[in-house]
């Protein structure tokens, strides 16, 4: 898109306002890093437009809390404080698993990842928020804990203005058909190969 134009124009039938402020499903995947960082970027940039915020994470425990959480919620508290920005909810779905799949629980797992989805499809129903953030989504649909056709119907033909952004590693094809932008993460090189642990500020 040079100079932010598009490069082709398509015969919708809708004006250039319509056209822009078509909500849109954006799914971040890949091996590389980032993924998340920019969701919760574009999470923030909502907040700054007034936008409903909601951020929904399948992969973290109750006791593991991430750098982007405590500027959110303080962006949350800002809002109710003064009305700058909007408001801003943030639920951890998950019961403490992440993409390398602990053993021996799968169950309360898969459990916790069905009421997460079922409480985000009644929100995307009321059209509860302006943008969600659907973190390391993928994972519980790759393992089958949440129907994959249930994904696709539900976010394509949901309400409203609603955006969604989906992250995490090896998005399902029929996700990725569905969705209007989608951005894959290619490792080249990562610290962690040179036996690098995160660190503080980087990872969290």
């Amino acid at each position: 898109m040079p100079q932010g134009q598009p490069l082709t124009v398509p015969d919708d039938g809708l004006t250039t306002r319509q056209r822009r402020n078509r909500p849109l499903l954006m799914v971040h995947t890949g091996d590389g890093k980032g993924k998340s960082t920019a969701a919760f970027g574009l999470a923030i940039r909502g907040w700054n437009q007034g936008w409903r915020v909601g951020v929904f994470q399948f992969v973290k425990s109750a006791k593991w809390r991430i750098g982007e959480q405590t500027v959110l919620e303080r962006l949350g508290e800002l809002h109710r404080e003064t009305g700058e920005g909007g408001p801003v909810e943030w639920h951890k779905m998950g019961a403490g698993w992440s993409w390398t799949k602990k053993q021996g629980d799968a169950e309360d797992h898969a459990r916790a990842a069905a009421e997460g989805w079922a409480e985000i499809k009644r929100r995307l129903a009321a059209e509860a928020h302006d943008i969600y953030v659907l973190d390391e989504f993928t994972y519980p649909i790759a393992w089958g804990w949440v129907d994959l056709d249930d994904v696709v119907t539900t976010l394509r033909d949901r309400p409203g203005r609603q955006h969604v952004v989906v992250t995490g590693r090896r998005a399902a094809p029929a996700l990725l058909e569905v969705a209007d932008l989608v951005t894959e993460m290619t490792k080249v090189k990562h610290p962690m190969d040179a036996g690098q642990k995160g660190q503080r500020g980087i990872e969290w």
